[in-house]
Parts: structure tokens; sequence; C-alpha cells
């Protein structure tokens, strides 16, 4: 008999993460920690066939004017390729019973699988469908660690092999912190950066609220790149299961005609390298075909370190209620507005 149980320990609930390699931050206990932080119920549910676990996710209630919804970012961890139908019947009717519960209109997951159409079909019989935004990075650029540093610089691009070399020239230094303190002056730089190019930043206890306590675990830094005093460019990355994610990031208008983001990026393949990861993952890039997305600059930016693209399976939605569809009108004339 499959049924998924709430789990309330975090020594339970890792010792079942660490063991899927591919689970990464986004189904990790601090990522709970940090929801609930920031005000959000969250579940905590394991997946057990004969008292043995099989499965995890982390589900996060996300209240919107538009309707609440259960969110499942990077999960649910199963495996996709053995799990029968009848499992999965049974895992998507409970998560149907607790948004229903919750008086949620939909579920909403993007699961750390790889996107097909075989794996878009199975899913669609079971009454899945395509999310009209993105629940988080699903096109990701990933960098192989157990390479020598010789060997990842060769498998740069020409440009940026050099901006590397320019920053020591430049006299370009590096910092490292895991300080809370120090999400003050990101939070700043952000907000300036959503100004410039009009997108809606961050608010600062949400970043600072998911540094902390990453960071109180040895689990996130804020890498940092000056000239002097002057600071360039911040990089803030998460250590997860092996994995180094490259999640947010900031420059400052210093940083224009200067090599900082290459030098702070540089700094955080090596201390990945140096924490024992076997990937860094410069999240999420845009399409090389969609010229005009909002995010094709730092992609390109960051197809210049190399890397192999995967591409995740993209969010999809189960509804639960008619009024879904309401949400989905809203948001799919919101993503053409946004340039998503």
């Amino acid at each position: 008999m499959l049924e998924l149980k709430p789990i309330n320990t975090k020594e339970q609930w890792e010792q079942f993460i660490f063991s899927r390699p591919e689970a990464n931050f986004l189904q990790a206990w601090n990522w709970g920690e940090f929801q609930v932080a920031i005000g959000k119920k969250i579940f905590q549910l394991g997946v057990f066939e004969d008292h043995q676990q099989i499965g995890a996710l982390l589900v996060v209630k996300e209240a919107a004017k538009r309707g609440s919804y259960l969110a499942i970012a990077g999960g649910p961890i199963i495996d996709w390729q053995r799990s029968s139908p009848d499992q999965l019947q049974v895992i998507f009717n409970q998560l149907k019973r607790l948004a229903n519960q919750e008086k949620c209109l939909f579920v909403r997951f993007r699961p750390q699988a790889l996107d097909s159409a075989e794996f878009r079909a199975q899913l669609k019989k079971f009454g899945l469908r395509p999310a009209p935004m993105h629940l988080t990075a699903d096109l990701t650029l990933q960098l192989d660690l157990t390479q020598s540093e010789e060997e990842i610089l060769r498998g740069m691009r020409k440009n940026t092999r050099y901006e590397i070399r320019q920053a020591q020239k430049q006299k370009i230094h590096t910092e490292i912190t895991e300080n809370p303190a120090e999400i003050k002056k990101f939070y700043e730089h952000q907000v300036a950066l959503a100004t410039k190019h009009h997108f809606v930043p961050f608010s600062y206890q949400f970043l600072y609220e998911q540094f902390k306590v990453f960071a109180n675990d040895d689990q996130a830094v804020l890498i940092s790149s000056f000239q002097g005093e002057r600071l360039l460019a911040t990089a803030f990355v998460i250590f997860y299961n092996r994995e180094a994610v490259y999640h947010y990031g900031i420059s400052t208008p210093a940083n224009e005609q200067l090599a900082g983001a290459y030098a702070a990026q540089w700094t955080a393949i090596q201390e990945a390298r140096r924490r024992g990861c076997t990937r860094y993952n410069f999240w999420g890039i845009a399409p090389k075909e969609e010229k005009h997305h909002r995010f094709s600059g730092v992609s390109l930016f960051k197809r210049g370190f190399g890397g192999q693209e995967v591409a995740y399976l993209p969010a999809h939605d189960l509804p639960v209620s008619p009024l879904y569809w309401l949400t989905y009108l809203f948001e799919t004339i919101r993503k053409k507005l946004r340039h998503l």
C-alpha cells in the first residue's frame, strides 16, 4: 500500500534526499525552514510503500489574490521511470485531496526529471498540463566539476578566459562571506538593477531569510569581487547535495568596464570544487533562439563558462477547481507582457 505521510525530523528527511543524486536545494529541509520564516505553510511529505520510503516532496502553499495553489519546486523526488501508473495515481490523488483541504485551485510542480515527449504524454494521462508560468529554472546550464581547472578553462569561450585573466591584471580580488548582514548590500544593488531593467526585485526578507538558513548550515555564501574598495559584482551561491548553484547575482555600475562578474564566478567554481561538489549549476538560462527574452544577456554571460544545457520538465499544473482556468488566462497574458 502506498501513502504520503508527514516527516517531522530533519535527519529523516535529509537521509532520503541525500540518497538521490538528482535532488537539489529546492527540496532541502532548509528550503522548507526558509519558507516558514517568510510566513508560508509547508508540508514535508514522505512517499511510503509497505513502510519503506520511496519518495519525498516538499509542498509549499502559495497564497495569491488570483487563487491559492500548492507548489512543489524540484520535486516530487521519486523514481519517475520505475514508478507504476498506479503509484503515480495515488500520489496525484493525495495531492488533490491536500489541495482541496487547503482550498487551493491547483497543484503546480516542476520535477527534477529530464524533459521528454514521453514524460509529458505520461503526465497528461493523469490530467496534468503544462503551466503558463515557470515555477523555477527548467532550462539550466551545468558545469562538470570533476574536470581539472585546466580542462574547465579550456571548455570556456575564448572571451571568458580572457576576462578571467584580465581580472588579475585589473587587480580585482574576491571575498567570500557567510554573514547574513551582508545581504543588505546585495538587496540594495538588486533594487537598483530592478529599477534600471524594469523587473520586480525580491524583498529583503526573502533574500535574508533564505541566505541565513542555508549559511547557518555552511550551505550558502556570497562571493564578491572588488577593485580596491569598490564593489563590482556578487554571486549568491548555494551548496547542496554535491551541487553548487549560482542562484542570484548582482553587478554594480563600477563593473561595466571591468571583469568583476567573471572573477566572482571563477572564484565560485573554485570554491565549489574545494567543497567537493561535482557540478556547478548556473541555474536558469533563456533559449538561444529567444533573443528578446529578459534573461538573454545574462544567459550569454553564463554560456561563456561552458557546461552542458540540461532541460528539466517545465512546470505542470494539476487543476483541482474550475476556477483554475481564470488563473491560467491571467498568467498566460502576464507571461507575454513580461517577455518570459
